[in-house]
């Protein structure tokens, strides 16, 4: 379509923008070509939530942590506004305060705290249940509006970097330097491909190989409920679910606990994320169902548990949802994310554990490192 790119970068969700960044800083000509008119996928369907805290140890947590810095040196440039910043996790038992100081105990804890029962109330306006036993205090997390800070991010890079966007634009065969697409050739020396959860149009054998499923969450908006939260909050099950935890040995005795209290929950892939938006209302979730295709009908039992672990946690009624929705992401059993090289001047890049918006920075600067041989 006219110019030549150093770069095509093929799906313009968190992890496109991502890469496009890193490469645009650096002096790269880029391009992204997006499917969809404007980003509609997992990339705004989620709590924008950068979450370091929990995140698996090593490799993973390290990608987070440097994924956070860079939100943090980018949302101001782009307009984009910090919400809150960290994380309160709540423990409503022994077993779930033992997998709390054994994670302060490791690397991973460094910066975070344990908090009493009376400070954690004190910090949030009186949240917290009768069997508030303690909570788990990072400093580290931040939160935007995904539905708005995707689109500035994607503004801010065409005005700011000079970043070519071909929205509303299928692509066909990533081979550079020709990429076929809908609307015509896209000319670049290299590819980076990000599909998301379309495994079916480009590399699909190679994609195949990693024997990837999908996931189905499910989300709420709640009312403003009057008062504000000065972080993001989790829960009991988030200690199960998140490896950085669950992956403790501590974590076994509070797995068997409420898989004996909360099987329904757990059945649901229920545990609790509750973050603010400017207008005060809250998104509060989540729910995952695993499927090849997953359907489009989640389960209302799944809305309820959601709901139910909101009220443990945080002792107060929810106020009225205002909004319900649902997302799908890639997932694998065996990576948080992958990097495919079908070809030298050619990656193919998957977050497959739902963590794109807490580790794309990161991701990218390792993928364009090696692809342009600057690591």
């Amino acid at each position: 379509m006219g110019d030549t790119y150093d770069l095509a970068v093929i799906g313009g969700g968190v992890i496109g923008l991502a890469h496009a960044f890193v490469a645009a800083n650096s002096g790269k000509r880029v391009a992204v070509i997006e499917r969809d008119v404007r980003a509609n996928g997992a990339s705004i369907r989620n709590f924008g939530f950068i979450t370091v805290t929990g995140q698996e140890r090593g490799e993973s947590w390290n990608l987070a942590r440097r994924t956070r810095d860079v939100w943090a040196e980018v949302a101001p440039q782009a307009n984009i506004r910090i919400e809150h910043e960290g994380l309160y996790l709540t423990a409503r038992s022994a077993e779930a305060m033992a997998v709390i100081e054994a994670f302060l105990a490791t690397e991973m804890g460094d910066g975070c705290s344990l908090v009493t029962p009376a400070a954690f109330r004190d910090a949030t306006q009186g949240l917290g249940g009768p069997d508030l036993a303690g909570a788990l205090h990072s400093p580290h997390e931040l939160r935007v509006e995904s539905r708005e800070a995707i689109p500035m991010l994607s503004a801010w890079l065409a005005e700011r970097h000079g970043v070519t966007f071909f929205n509303g634009t299928t692509a066909y065969s990533a081979a550079p330097p020709r990429i076929e697409t809908s609307r015509g050739v896209v000319e670049a020396d290299a590819v980076v491909v990000c599909p998301g959860d379309e495994y079916s149009t480009l590399f699909p054998d190679r994609i195949a190989a990693y024997g990837l499923d999908r996931c189905r969450l499910s989300m709420l908006r709640l009312a403003n409920p009057g008062w504000r939260l000065p972080a993001g909050l989790m829960s009991d099950l988030s200690l199960v679910r998140y490896k950085g935890y669950a992956d403790l040995p501590e974590a076994q005795a509070l797995s068997a606990k409420l898989h004996a209290e909360q099987p329904r929950h757990l059945e649901n892939g229920v545990h609790l994320i509750a973050v603010q938006s400017a207008d005060g209302s809250l998104v509060v979730g989540d729910s995952h169902h695993y499927d090849a295709l997953p359907g489009p009908f989640a389960p209302a039992s799944a809305e309820d548990d959601i709901l139910d672990e909101w009220r443990r946690a945080t002792g107060r009624e929810p106020s009225p949802v205002i909004e319900r929705w649902t997302g799908i992401y890639a997932v694998a059993n065996d990576r948080t994310w992958l990097c495919d090289a079908p070809a030298a001047e050619i990656r193919l890049v998957i977050v497959t554990s739902g963590t794109g918006a807490s580790t794309c920075f990161g991701i990218a600067e390792r993928v364009l490192g090696d692809l342009f041989g600057e690591r």
